[in-house]
């Protein structure tokens, strides 16, 4: 039987979503942009599915631009964030423990006469409202952190940097990665004070291939690709109809059913680690906030010879960041762990579909793993 437990790296797409992108794909498949019946009837698809996230995110439909992935939302943010307020001056605080879309982006920045402040993180991989503030200055015009980490857990308290920002009288931008924070932990963009959130469909049950970027109303933000006029002029490119509407089913699920999904999966995530803890010797874990997400290691023992053993078993998890493709994780060695402890690291992502047999599952498998090998 599987046990998919890397829902932080991507999730199973929902019934409903997979429903709602065959429908837009094979009976209403015209170009959003024609004037013809099968356009309008396109058009009023995706108008539909634009609400549907807008409504899960807490914006307006006007807000929400649709987006190839959260990733090209980071870069967008950035890089076209900073230039619209070069004004403010050219600094940008961000963090260590970026994902490698804003770590590039800010890479590219630099390269182009931008200074960059890297904080560094609390132990969770969080980021400290206090260390924003005391790095922040009159030049600032980014900012740019992650709420949920996306190998931690760790969760940055995204409004107390808005208010800190506010009451320092900063004209600094906030931009938040919110893609493993988006219906995972609760927040509004109404309320939580960015500028820019950077949100993904594959993240909760919708297809690869789709994210959204949040632009509060009256920012100006050049357009990342240009071209026709789609997204009111401001993303070029001809919608991809079929997996907008399906992030637009996933996101309505998954609003719906958040408060009791969060606490499931944060039950689960406590019920694993304390049987792991008891069960294994020399067990190391990052004590974190979001309910889906545990960073845990077995000191001694690879990421990959784990891996191995739990998917014989049909047991799927990760040792970091799907997108880093090898080499140690960046975020681990940012919080200090040692490298015997980077190098033995698993990351458990927990998703609305997770049962307590998948727990079980893993638990048991990763106690034989610790007890044959110790043996070898």
């Amino acid at each position: 039987m599987e046990h998919y437990l890397d829902n932080a790296a991507t999730t199973a797409v929902c019934p409903e979503a997979a429903e709602a992108a065959v429908r837009a794909m094979v009976e209403c498949y015209g170009n959003p942009s024609s004037t013809h019946t099968k356009g309008r009837e396109a058009a009023k698809l995706l108008l539909s599915a634009r609400t549907q996230v807008a409504d899960a995110l807490g914006c307006t439909p006007g807000e929400l631009v649709f987006t190839s992935c959260g990733s090209e939302s980071d870069n967008w943010a950035l890089l076209a964030g900073a230039e619209a307020n070069r004004r403010a001056g050219r600094h940008v605080i961000s963090s260590a423990v970026e994902h490698d879309a804003v770590r590039r982006s800010l890479d590219l920045l630099e390269q182009r006469g931008w200074e960059v402040t890297r904080l560094m993180p609390a132990p969770d991989g969080s980021i400290r409202a206090e260390d924003v503030k005391a790095a922040l200055r009159e030049d600032t015009a980014l900012v740019s952190l992650m709420m949920v980490n996306n190998e931690t857990g760790g969760v940055t308290d995204i409004p107390s940097v808005a208010r800190l920002l506010k009451e320092a009288g900063s004209r600094a931008l906030l931009h938040t990665d919110a893609v493993q924070a988006f219906l995972k932990v609760p927040f509004s963009a109404r309320t939580l004070g960015a500028d820019l959130i950077s949100i993904s469909g594959h993240k909760i049950h919708a297809p690869k291939g789709v994210g959204a970027l949040y632009i509060r109303n009256a920012l100006r933000l050049q357009p990342f690709l240009v071209g026709g006029g789609q997204e009111n002029g401001r993303r070029a490119g001809t919608e991809a109809t079929g997996q907008i509407c399906a992030f637009g089913a996933a996101a309505a699920i998954a609003k719906r059913g958040l408060a009791e999904n969060s606490a499931r999966m944060a039950s689960l995530k406590a019920e694993a680690l304390t049987r792991l803890r008891g069960e294994i010797p020399g067990l190391v874990w990052i004590e974190s906030a979001a309910p889906h997400i545990l960073s845990l290691s077995l000191p001694g023992w690879r990421s990959e010879v784990l891996m191995n053993y739990l998917e014989a078993r049909e047991i799927y998890v990760s040792k970091s960041s799907a997108c880093k493709k090898g080499g140690r994780s960046h975020v681990l060695e940012a919080i200090g762990l040692s490298a015997p402890v980077i190098d033995g690291a698993l990351r458990i992502g927990l998703s609305r579909f997770t049962t307590r047999e998948d727990i079980d599952a893993l638990c048991a498998a990763l106690k034989d793993a610790h007890d044959t090998l110790a043996h070898r």
